[in-house]
């Protein structure tokens, strides 16, 4: 008899829909206009289906937009505004359906997708990494900061965590531990390759919090938190408020992992000099790639300090058209490049829907509603408890992405009630932890398990070092950060 049978695809299916339907049900919370309560019931029934993924997430959200636009005159206009003369209640409709395709931080994460590519396609990503495995590879520690400053190096231009880590960093790495006879599963483990897929595994999730376009969530986070408050934050204030606790956690988790997570091989020249032989096979650098560092630096410099002359959205158009025209990527490379268009859609229709959920008024009344409670909190205190609730309850969550259209809205909402609570600085706190809370578990974020299935981390060592990594860069983030961010507000 099998015990650990697994919830059958079509019970996935359904629990979505009879969520929502349940929340419609339930009678209409006082201070709350029906519609509004309708619209959330089919938003939580999209975060339903995101947490179960009966389908992918992209499919979850436009099935959600398009459900709100076929019932809008019931779930996302109010009766007073069908009433006004010469309101098109369908036409309106269809334009919030596809409002978020026109949100300039969706198509920054897009832009930062043909990044990713322009790596893939140049060899540019694993040139870089094996130049620093060589340079860095005749000690262990030296070579778990070659690891981290691979990732470091790619992360402004790679979107996805998965990609860059899982995807560039890893398929390197993994063929290190053998030369020093570790191998998976097996009790050589310890003498290298547990020490390196662990420091891979937590740098990569600094790094996703130290720069905005270094995961994709964190994209989405500041579109979602543009709909529902009106807040913006750009490439350089997000880069300023984390870069001192960023840069204390990249030097600070080589040496933990190395001591916590100690190498029984110290040093050898087996690495470097395997190193060597690949960038041999590589050869010198392309015309592509040189054209490749040239814009991908001239994009980094836009982003940080031409803010208020180009957007960061057009600097990726700008790029985008850059490798077309120089034949770093073709137009058939873009269009095959399905995560891209996949994030793409998929963001976009969450845009809409956490957006509406300020339209219909459902955010200012929650906010109004938790407030309440808790106003009697000093506000820096609400600050400090709301971030580490965010935090902390991505325990529950498998994916970041789910994470954040699950809770941000939420969370924002009830800091919105507090009086005296900076909103700025709230975010600029809040949302930079999305990379940090990645190392909790095995399904953190997406690296996680491939680093996990690597079987160079056995369970209870992921899970013991998870929690401490965790709150290591929760404390560090709160001690630190919260201070410098009072400072530059």
């Amino acid at each position: 008899m099998t015990t650990n049978a697994q919830p059958s695809p079509r019970w996935k299916l359904l629990a979505p829909l009879a969520i929502a339907i349940i929340v419609a049900l339930i009678p209409t919370p006082p201070g709350l206009s029906p519609h509004a309560w309708y619209f959330f019931a089919i938003f939580l029934g999209c975060v339903v289906g995101l947490i179960l993924e009966p389908l992918p997430g992209a499919v979850v959200g436009l099935v959600g937009v398009t459900l709100v636009a076929l019932l809008s005159r019931w779930v996302l206009f109010s009766p007073e505004q069908l009433a006004a003369d010469g309101f098109n209640a369908a036409g309106q409709a269809f334009s919030w359906a596809v409002s978020g395709f026109t949100n300039s931080t969706v198509w920054l994460i897009f832009g930062a997708f043909m990044f990713a590519l322009g790596y893939e396609k140049t060899g540019l990503g694993r040139r870089i990494s094996l130049w620093l495995v060589k340079a860095m590879g005749r000690r262990t520690l030296t070579l778990g900061y070659a690891v981290m400053i691979a990732d470091g190096i790619l992360a402004p231009f790679t979107p996805s965590n998965t990609a860059r880590s899982a995807g560039t960093i890893y398929p390197v790495i993994r063929n290190l531990p053998p030369l020093y006879d570790s191998h998976p599963n097996d009790p050589s483990m310890k003498r290298m390759g547990s020490f390196l897929m662990w420091t891979a595994l937590a740098s990569t999730c600094v790094t996703s919090s130290l720069f905005l376009t270094a995961l994709a969530p964190n994209l989405l986070a500041i579109a979602l938190t543009e709909s529902t408050t009106g807040i913006q934050i750009n490439w350089g204030q997000w880069f300023m408020a984390v870069v001192p606790v960023g840069i204390l956690l990249l030097l600070l988790v080589p040496l933990l992992s190395y001591w916590l997570c100690a190498p029984e091989v110290k040093a050898g020249d087996e690495i470097s000099d395997w190193a060597g032989k690949e960038l041999t096979k590589l050869g010198a650098l392309t015309r592509h790639e040189i054209m490749l560092v040239a814009m991908v630096v001239t994009a980094l410099l836009l982003w940080i300090f031409a803010g208020s002359v180009i957007s960061g959205s057009l600097v990726g158009l700008v790029v985008i058209c850059g490798m077309l025209l120089t034949g770093i990527v073709t137009w058939s490379d873009i269009l095959d490049n399905r995560a891209a268009w996949n994030t793409f859609v998929w963001f976009a229709t969450l845009v809409a829907l956490a957006g509406g959920l300020s339209q219909v008024g459902f955010v200012n009344w929650f906010g109004n509603v938790v407030g309440g409670q808790i106003s009697h909190f000093d506000p820096l205190v609400a600050m400090v408890a709301l971030v580490v609730i965010f935090y902390l309850l991505h325990y529950f969550f498998a994916s970041v992405t789910a994470h954040v259209t699950a809770l941000l809205p939420v969370i924002l909402a009830a800091a919105s009630g507090i009086a005296g609570l900076d909103m700025q600085m709230f975010v600029l706190l809040l949302l930079p932890t999305l990379g940090f809370m990645g190392i909790l578990t095995p399904y953190g974020t997406g690296p996680s398990p491939v680093y996990y299935g690597s079987g160079y981390l056995p369970s209870a060592l992921f899970w013991r070092l998870g929690a401490i990594f965790g709150l290591l860069f929760l404390v560090v983030w709160l001690v630190i950060g919260l201070p410098w961010l009072m400072v530059i507000s």
